[in-house]
């Protein structure tokens, strides 16, 4: 869809499927991935046409074929802290499960507490016999936590000792294997969740990639959990956004400046590329470098600046991220997917299989 046309199907629906139960499926919970494939690229992958509303069916290493020399593949290389610690309320020795949210100053980190009732400000909490501490300083937004964190040494060398992977709910073990909760690119510590649609791809597949002739921008964007929470809201204009931390080099903006002004497409690998770039991107269709952070919430009517095509996984039903893939795709057209996805017994969420949106 280019940045001048609108289709009228998506200006139906900015109108009439502001409702959450408007994004919703049926999902059997057995389709829910519990452990990723041995090899990343031999994931399944469902290939929209979003102008058409076809699909075909397809593995994941075909997705190179759907490339085309000039095009720019746009990744996220945000790597994933292992940012869960579990923990004891100093005063009383109660279990406390804290997750680190977004990392405010040096020591002072917003965070998820578990159970909140216990951790009001001035409360203390201790993990590891003590090799970390930390003191809650205040409630903020649905009743996070901001806490500050005392320790000797570095940070990120005792959070590697003692934290875990911040794996979604609906995964009901901890992996064997940290390293498959991150993609093979990731670079910069920051994220409570992986940008899952990456995880697909394996070193050996980039390199055909490349060698194809397809350029390949990095982006970065610090993955908070806002984006998985829940709409709660009937009305989908009511949702809240929480803000993520991005960054755009000028040197990867040139490449994906560049790759537009000679014909490529911009292809972004997952959703959270695409809300970066929808962020940094000028009404011009010219991508902007710089860092801060966005609230972006992507819903049909929305007019994309930026992204042409989108490598996604499949998303929770009635989740901001179906809504983000309906602003590209069209609703009827991604919904009609997910139902042959589910019929043909796809895997679904974080290790599931792979949409490429055409």
């Amino acid at each position: 869809m280019s940045k001048e046309v609108l289709d009228s199907s998506e200006k139906q629906l900015s109108e009439n499927s502001m409702s959450v139960h408007d994004y919703y499926y049926d999902l059997p919970e057995r389709l829910i991935a519990q452990d990723p494939l041995e090899d990343r690229s031999s994931s399944r992958l469902l290939v929209l046409d979003r102008n058409t509303g076809d699909y075909e069916d397809k593995h994941f290493s075909d997705i190179i074929d759907y490339l085309n020399e000039g095009d720019c593949l746009v990744i996220n290389n945000t790597k994933v802290i292992p940012a869960r610690l579990l923990g004891q309320k100093k005063e009383t020795g109660a279990a406390i499960e804290v997750l680190l949210l977004k990392r405010k100053t040096a020591d002072e980190w917003e965070c998820i507490v578990k159970p909140g009732k216990k951790l009001r400000p001035g409360a203390e909490v201790t993990f590891g016999d003590g090799l970390l501490e930390g003191e809650i300083l205040e409630v903020v937004d649905e009743g996070n936590r901001i806490i500050k964190f005392k320790y000797e040494g570095i940070f990120e060398e005792i959070l590697d000792k003692l934290g875990k992977m911040p794996l979604p709910p609906y995964i009901t073990h901890e992996l064997k294997d940290k390293d498959r909760y991150q993609t093979v690119y990731a670079k910069y510590d920051g994220s409570a969740a992986a940008p899952t649609a990456g995880l697909h791809f394996t070193k050996e597949l980039l390199k055909k990639i490349e060698d194809k002739g397809i350029i390949i921008a990095n982006v970065t964007l610090h993955v908070g959990l806002g984006t998985f929470r829940p709409v709660k809201v009937d009305n989908i204009l009511e949702h809240h956004m929480h803000s993520e931390y991005y960054v755009v080099e000028k040197e990867e903006a040139d490449k994906i400046n560049n790759a537009r002004a000679n014909g490529g497409r911009i292809i972004a690998v997952g959703t959270t590329s695409s809300r970066t770039l929808e962020t940094v991107t000028n009404d011009d269709g010219i991508v902007i470098p710089g860092s801060g952070d966005t609230s972006i919430f992507i819903y049909p009517g929305y007019r994309f600046k930026a992204v042409d095509c989108l490598i996604t996984n499949f998303h929770l039903p009635e989740s901001t991220l179906v809504m983000l893939v309906s602003a590209l795709a069209g609703r009827d057209n991604v919904l009609n997917a997910y139902k042959h996805a589910v019929e043909e017994e796809y895997r679904f969420f974080s290790f599931g299989d792979a949409m490429f949106i055409k």
